[in-house]
């Protein structure tokens, strides 16, 4: 079997290669990546993947790195919700061209290679917010920032081609996902990266927003169960089991760092911050799908890996981008505390 996982050096993809590696030590692993700023070559450290450096939009690159290819994961996507919201049309615009758009070559692309299998990778975020109970596969769509409505209209253009060309198309939605080599913008490792630091640790809001929670092996576990046992055209969302206020994972992560609850702050909340996403995943449990980690254990391997891999992270949060981002999206907030 070889495989092609596009966004394969983010987050997600590179934990989704690491898992194949393990459980599929026979499987060609091709990877695809831009490197924008969260995708980095170090994600792939120690595999075996043979590396292209890409972009999905790319319909010449695409095509190269997806011949011979048998199934075709999609994990390329402009992935943080604060930065579709900053005001910035080039921010924005990525979201559309890489999630959407990217979307369509990669769709057109593997009509062209006849894949067997072709998983787009989404978010639960596509549901919106859910005040109450789960979210299913056949819920509506309702999407409440630019990135969740990006990540929509990947899957509705992946569903087109499944309809329209019989591409063998599978979406997975997955709940909030942590681990290493997770960019340290995202919740979990900008608190802990901050709390190292004795810096101030910014919560939206009350804090009392809620999310299901899922460790990065777990979601890849899901996704690739989803790849090999899936029925092409079906949705499968992939959750974790473990829903929390955002401010109690905080508290959690600053009792593992042993450091004060002073460093909370409060801070203005972000546009339409949705409340509460919620998964019923029971249409991949009957796959064989069970997460393999609790959420304690997961948090603390995981605020422990940026305790030891401060090399990893540390380059990131100096770097130009991220400090230009970090003050556009919370020094004011931070002021206004």
């Amino acid at each position: 079997m070889k495989i092609l996982v596009t966004g394969g050096a983010g987050f997600i993809g590179s934990n989704f290669v690491r898992l194949v590696e393990s459980e599929k030590p026979d499987w060609q692993v091709v990877v695809i990546d831009k490197l924008t700023y969260a995708g980095r070559r170090e994600n792939l450290e120690n595999t075996r993947a043979q590396f292209v450096e890409g972009d999905i939009c790319d319909p010449i690159i695409v095509a190269q790195a997806m011949e011979g290819c048998d199934m075709v994961f999609n994990f390329a996507a402009e992935s943080h919700v604060d930065r579709s919201l900053m005001g910035d049309p080039n921010l924005a615009g990525a979201f559309v061209q890489t999630d959407v758009y990217g979307v369509y070559v990669l769709c057109e692309a593997a009509k062209r290679a006849q894949v067997q299998r072709f998983i787009q990778v989404s978010t639960d975020e596509v549901y919106g917010d859910v005040h109450d109970g789960y979210s299913v596969e056949s819920d509506p769509l309702e999407p409440r920032s630019p990135y969740a409505a990006s990540k929509a209209g990947g899957e509705l253009i992946a569903r087109s081609y499944g309809i329209s060309h019989g591409l063998p198309v599978i979406t997975t939605r997955g709940s909030n996902t942590f681990g290493p080599y997770q960019f340290p913008e995202k919740l979990i490792p900008l608190m802990a990266t901050n709390a190292i630091d004795d810096g101030a640790l910014p919560i939206y809001g009350d804090g009392l927003q809620r999310r299901d929670w899922i460790y990065a092996l777990d979601h890849a576990l899901g996704i690739l169960i989803a790849g090999e046992k899936g029925n092409p055209g079906e949705a499968y969302n992939v959750g974790g089991g473990n829903e929390r206020f955002n401010k109690d994972v905080v508290f959690d992560i600053l009792r593992l760092l042993g450091k004060p609850d002073s460093l909370i702050r409060h801070v203005e909340d972000r546009a339409g911050h949705d409340r509460r996403y919620a998964l019923n995943f029971d249409k991949i449990k009957a796959l064989g799908y069970a997460p393999r980690f609790d959420f304690e254990s997961a948090l603390e391997a995981t605020v422990r890996w940026y305790q030891e891999r401060q090399d990893w992270w540390r380059p990131i949060r100096d770097g130009e981008d991220y400090r230009d981002y970090y003050n556009r999206q919370y020094s004011a907030r931070l002021a206004g505390s």
